[in-house]
């Protein structure tokens, strides 16, 4: 209740809330006595342990009924146990492969340069989403050949649950104070507290007094990680939700999966017009983002894969 009230708290005027004085993590292990230091259960790692269990469950709610598919499931629940594994590994090689890729080798090379095991370091930030979401459709195509399963049928329930991780990361997101908006007047703004380097990575936490800190120069902003969190999460498994309940979307292979990466597509896109681009990424026209260039593979991929879907059949 106090940190709901601290959110609440007028400042600056009437322009802007404060953002809530949480910690970034859940709970703190000490293992100094051992040499090791202090081990944080954050946020951010629970908003993706939580969105993939929850996919996972929505995933074999969905293959225990044959019905939605047309009559027989495109995998076996011990099939998707299998598969939801080598999504993890396609997520976290993906996302950080897609880091590398699109943001430190183009704009950060000096850095790889001074410290190539940087690119090792996962655990320091440095996460692409668009990285994380080919390194899934990588393990999917090699899943479907492998196992002699219909792609665009499997692509369908990776396309309704993914909303799930999402919308839960996006959350994290706002906790660690990270990836925050551009600044705004309006009575939504939020004082975030700013990062301290280059880049979207987390600002300043102070683990012994548990407060964050503030540099009083920080400008109200939009809470754009929410925003996010709606239009690329909640509102995507909203309504492929209702799609494949109410209408049997499922029975035309593809038509989710093409329909998840246009929400994709046109949320990240909407999003970007309120969230903060990264500093060091220059270069780009100001109605423009990296996010919104990275976002254009979904716009083409979902269009054709809903035009596959609904394309009329030859009999």
């Amino acid at each position: 209740m106090t940190e709901l009230l601290a959110a609440l708290t007028i400042f600056m005027g009437e322009a802007a809330l404060k953002f809530p004085e949480w910690s970034p993590a859940l709970f703190s292990i000490d293992f100094d006595f051992v040499g090791l230091g202090t081990f944080h259960l954050r946020w951010y790692a629970l908003g993706y342990i939580a969105g993939i269990g929850l996919a996972w469950w929505y995933g074999t709610q969905l293959l225990k009924r044959p019905e939605l598919f047309g009559g027989t499931a495109p995998l076996t629940k011990d099939g998707l146990d299998d598969l939801m594994f080598w999504i993890i590994i396609g997520i976290i090689l993906g996302g950080r492969l897609g880091y590398i890729l699109f943001y430190m080798v183009p704009y950060q090379m000096d850095v790889l340069t001074a410290d190539p095991m940087a690119i090792l370091r996962i655990w320091d930030g440095g996460m692409a989403f668009h990285g994380g979401i080919a390194g899934v459709v990588v393990v999917l195509a090699w899943f479907a050949m492998k196992r002699g399963v219909n792609l665009l049928s499997v692509g369908d329930i990776a396309g309704v649950t993914a909303p799930i991780g999402i919308g839960l990361v996006r959350i994290a997101n706002f906790t660690n104070a990270e990836l925050y908006g551009r600044p705004t007047d309006a009575s939504i703004g939020m004082v975030f507290p700013e990062g301290y380097v280059p880049g979207s990575t987390p600002p300043a936490y102070n683990w012994d007094t548990g407060d964050w800190i503030y540099r009083g120069d920080e400008l109200a902003r939009h809470p754009s990680q929410l925003y996010e969190s709606v239009l690329e999460g909640w509102l995507p498994l909203l309504v492929l939700s209702i799609l494949i309940w109410k209408f049997g979307a499922l029975k035309r292979p593809g038509l989710v999966a093409g329909l998840f990466l246009l929400f994709y597509g046109f949320g990240r896109s909407i999003a970007e017009h309120f969230r903060e681009p990264d500093s060091f990424v220059h270069g780009l026209p100001e109605w423009l983002t990296m996010g919104m260039i990275l976002s254009t593979p979904m716009w083409l991929g979902g269009a054709w894969l809903v035009w596959n879907a609904l394309r009329p059949r030859k009999i």
